[in-house]
């Protein structure tokens, strides 16, 4: 179909509905654009391991601790948005996989960094309790145990980390979840 209008309110209902259709088809290629993105994070950035490599070890961890799925999920992709926005990479990595996981799972993701920032940041004049702006919330303690039991922990070179093509049947099954509306 050759969609012709050039204000949004001149469209007609058959083009939404061809344009629908169309990001439908973009979702179902979903996981191979997430893995792309992933697999770009596979660069040095100065640390023992690569910002990927670093993610497949956190996976690895939450995995071997027998965490669910979309735990093991998030641990994967928690820093998938690294190369993308590294100042705001936790928020920009979450929103990338709202659509496919629960609220709970979204808030550790988009708040992870600045629980993070307890293992490290007065080591550069930031303040290590700036999570505890948090503490009232309901997450406060999943995100704190994420970070401590499988992220802060994850720059080991010779941890015994799974190798991604581990993890592709549950990205497979989590990423053929119906999306969830992206403005709730």
């Amino acid at each position: 179909m050759d969609i012709r209008f050039t204000r949004l309110e001149d469209g007609t209902a058959e083009e939404y509905a061809h344009l629908d259709a169309l990001d439908h088809e973009m979702n179902r290629n979903y996981a191979n654009d997430l893995i792309a993105t992933f697999l770009g994070t596979d660069r040095d950035m100065g640390y023992p391991v690569s910002p990927m490599r670093h993610a497949l070890q956190t996976a690895t961890r939450a995995h071997r601790d027998g965490a669910d799925e979309e735990t093991v999920f998030a641990a994967l992709f928690h820093d998938v948005a690294d190369r993308i926005s590294p100042d705001n990479h936790a928020r920009v990595g979450a929103e990338l996989l709202r659509p496919f996981i629960d609220p709970r799972t979204h808030w550790i993701l988009a708040h992870h960094a600045v629980f993070q920032g307890y293992y490290y940041w007065h080591q550069i004049g930031k303040d290590r309790h700036a999570r505890e702006q948090y503490r009232s919330h309901p997450h406060f303690a999943d995100c704190a145990a994420f970070c401590e039991k499988w992220d802060s922990i994850s720059f080991d070179q010779s941890y015994d980390t799974m190798p991604l093509e581990a993890f592709m049947p549950l990205v497979r099954r989590v990423l053929a979840r119906e999306p969830h509306a992206l403005w709730r």
